[in-house]
């Protein structure tokens, strides 16, 4: 071959290459059908700004019962979880010694009233022999006396006997108010004393969620801050604004205690139950990427844009700046704008400068 061909064929490469204006990887890529790819437009929404911790319901009514005099259980009534009206009997406490003393108070009420009977009728005869002048003035008031006394003795035994049988009511605990048995820590035979609690009715319906915040991060409660209740999988089960905030902050964990006011009580839920709590502190328009449209790749975080181009649409690798996780979502801090389309589908199917196809 002549070297002024050789020399032909060099320049019309040479030619070629330099009338190309598109780069290499993006002519390559031109020649492959587009990907069929789902995307989303990002907007502005409003974020939550929120902390997570743990909380405890409680019951706004709440009574704890106590027993009022010392003994042994005899019996129990209920088991826990029993819903019972007020007045229901709960336990009884062994109550032979107070019968017992109720039982010899009742029989000297009986003897004193035969005594007061015979110093009445003692007091009727004096009182006619009085007048038949066969007997003295100071016989009568005598007769008189002995009468009060008998009265008086009397009276003062129905005293002790109406306070033996308030006392004997004592023995048995009954319901101060309706709603549900909480646990029974006695059983039977068990000493019991003023100072056993022995259960607790509940009241379902007028429940409060109490939660212990940081004290650093006191300075930003107040009343109104929306609470979210949670349940396992992270989904929101009541959400109830803040009722209370405590004016002092707790000495032994230096939190401070706030509570939210549960106007529906979730199924399931119980008193004293520990619950996931998250406290949303504000509510401020940001813009969000789905978690499955985010790759990382040696630290940095990636999305893919589909961006339009002369023949349709490409996909542009975009570094990104993610800040919390809202649900599915990553708050974006920075590297995305306003009105840009995110690929949420066929991440494996595309690379950098790939024609795609929006659905």
């Amino acid at each position: 071959m002549s070297c002024r061909r050789i020399l032909l064929i060099v320049l019309t490469f040479t030619a070629a290459a330099c009338g190309s204006h598109e780069p290499a990887g993006d002519a390559a890529a031109s020649a492959l059908p587009p990907t069929d790819v789902q995307t989303v437009t990002l907007e502005p929404r409003p974020v939550p700004r929120s902390s997570e911790f743990v909380a405890t319901v409680r019951s706004l009514r709440s009574t704890t019962v106590q027993p009022q005099v010392d003994g042994f259980v005899r019996q129990i009534f209920v088991k826990a979880g029993d819903r019972v009206a007020a007045g229901a009997p709960l336990v009884q406490i062994d109550p032979d010694l107070p019968q017992a003393t109720l039982n010899t108070t009742e029989s000297q009420r009986a003897a004193r009233q035969a005594d007061l009977t015979l110093a009445r009728q003692q007091l009727d005869r004096m009182q006619a022999l009085l007048k038949a002048g066969a007997v003295s003035q100071s016989q009568l008031d005598e007769a008189e006396a002995t009468h009060t006394a008998a009265e008086a003795q009397l009276k003062a035994l129905d005293a002790q006997i109406r306070e033996n049988q308030v006392e004997l009511q004592y023995y048995r605990l009954v319901a101060p108010t309706s709603g549900v048995v909480g646990d029974i820590p006695v059983r039977p035979g068990d000493r019991v004393t003023p100072a056993t609690p022995i259960t607790t009715i509940d009241q379902p319906e007028g429940l409060e969620a109490y939660i212990n915040v940081p004290l650093e991060r006191a300075t930003a409660l107040k009343p109104g801050l929306t609470v979210e209740l949670l349940d396992s999988d992270g989904g929101v089960i009541a959400s109830n604004p803040i009722t209370f905030v405590a004016p002092r902050a707790d000495d032994a964990t230096q939190t401070v205690l706030v509570k939210a006011t549960l106007t529906r009580a979730p199924a399931g839920l119980r008193v004293m139950q520990y619950v996931r709590a998250r406290l949303i502190w504000s509510r401020e328009a940001a813009l969000t990427v789905p978690v499955l449209a985010v790759n990382r790749v040696a630290g940095q975080h990636f999305v893919f844009v589909a961006e339009p181009s002369p023949q349709g649409f490409v996909a542009r690798q975009k570094p990104v700046t993610l800040g919390e996780v809202i649900g599915e979502d990553y708050v974006v801090s920075g590297g995305l704008q306003s009105g840009q389309r995110v690929i949420v589908s066929n991440l494996q199917k595309i690379g950098d400068g790939v024609p795609v196809k929006p659905a």
